[in-house]
């Protein structure tokens, strides 16, 4: 297949969005072949079928590279609280966060996790998304956080869509083990992911590191457990307070820190030491009503890539639409538009530990969203507005 007549963001130069008027892709067997300016098609590829795209835009497919889309239950109620003055921290401490939905998780069998979680998976897929990662860590015992690896795994079965999960163990302390953090790590967190990586059930390990969940020191035993099983590592870090997990995530050498409101210039350079993505999470931010920004120019200053995701989770960011948090990035963080898509594209891969998606040239998947716009910026630009015209997905093998 050539889609032509296109504009092409590939993401593949230095240039603001790899842009390509009048450009062309040559697609065969889910791989791309060829891309670049049609007046330049070499004349091996004139024999494939021709698809006239009348002048829309071509981007990388979309990549969600922080989800907790497998949960149950909801949390509307806490909305309220914090709207009446409660801090994210007094819910926690109060019994609801992240405990509220551990409940509702425990009570839902892998059937209802899926039903729940597949309208959600649907929402980010009508936008161009082919690649979601999905988190445990509303299970908190081994029964549950094994069941929702297992029901994150099936939904690649379920929709045309690629899974990457990650096991997050370490989310919160349940209230069996109040004050008995250690205890917790030793007892069902770590023998649960060793349990989950012998069923293959993993493709990275996660963990919050914050003052209402788990020390720098409880997440460095788990992520010298996840080193021994041969998993790559990532961390919510800095999200609510600045305790060194960055700095950790780095030391790891993890595939990305998420949050990371406060970050600062130091850890931005450790970051890009390590080769450590930020992961930035505008809707979290947005529905904390927050007031610290993660620090882009620090990040800009020492190239640190930047993805951006939805972190659709039940409390703190009950968002399905990466198109939304493109434009909360650029008005609430002042990224820019090219920022935005490359965060949920290319950069959104390497938080994945993806090297063969998120931009368009030879021998990537052919994993593409076609828009009926003139020009990417549209995407950040516009809200509440999807003019998404086509998805491509390739089932090229790994």
């Amino acid at each position: 297949m050539r889609l032509a007549n296109t504009t092409l963001a590939t993401l593949d130069t230095d240039s603001p969005y790899g842009l390509i008027e009048q450009g062309a892709v040559v697609i065969d067997k889910g791989r791309i072949e060829w891309a670049g300016p049609e007046i330049e098609l070499p004349e091996e590829y004139a024999r494939h079928e021709r698809q006239d795209l009348g002048g829309k835009l071509v981007t990388p497919a979309f990549i969600d590279c922080h989800t907790h889309i497998v949960h149950g239950g909801h949390r509307a109620r806490e909305f309220e609280m914090r709207l009446e003055g409660a801090s994210y921290e007094e819910v926690a401490r109060a019994g609801g966060g992240i405990v509220s939905t551990m409940s509702a998780t425990r009570a839902s069998d892998i059937d209802a996790l899926i039903e729940s979680a597949l309208p959600r998976v649907d929402a980010l897929l009508a936008e161009g998304v082919s690649t979601i990662e999905i988190k445990s860590g509303y299970g908190l015992d081994e029964a549950t956080e094994l069941n929702m690896l297992r029901a994150a795994r099936l939904i690649e079965t379920l929709r045309t869509v690629r899974i990457r999960t990650s096991f997050l163990g370490a989310h919160s302390v349940p209230p069996e083990y109040k004050g008995r953090a250690d205890d917790y790590i030793d007892e069902v967190c770590l023998p649960t992911l060793r349990l989950a990586h012998a069923e293959s059930l993993l493709d990275a390990v996660d963990g919050f590191c914050e003052g209402i969940a788990f020390s720098p020191e409880q997440i460095a035993r788990v992520f010298d457990e996840a080193g021994r099983l041969g998993l790559p590592v990532k961390l919510h870090a800095e999200q609510l307070s600045h305790i060194g997990g960055t700095a950790l995530a780095a030391r790891y050498g993890a595939l990305s820190a998420d949050h990371v409101e406060y970050a600062n210039e130091d850890d931005a350079r450790l970051m890009a030491e390590s080769g450590t993505t930020a992961v930035l999470l505008p809707g979290a931010f947005y529905t904390l009503r927050e007031t610290r920004k993660p620090p882009i120019e620090a990040f800009r200053q020492h190239g640190v890539a930047m993805a951006l995701a939805t972190d659709c989770n039940p409390g703190t960011s009950p968002v399905t639409s990466l198109l939304l948090m493109m434009n909360m990035a650029c008005t609430l963080f002042r990224m820019t538009p090219a920022e935005a898509l490359a965060g949920v594209t290319c950069h959104a891969a390497s938080a994945l530990g993806l090297s063969d998606t998120g931009r368009i040239r030879q021998g990537m998947r052919a994993d593409l969203a076609i828009w009926d716009v003139e020009h990417p910026a549209e995407l950040s630009y516009r809200v509440g507005t999807n003019k998404l015209y086509q998805r491509l997905f390739s089932d090229a093998e790994d």
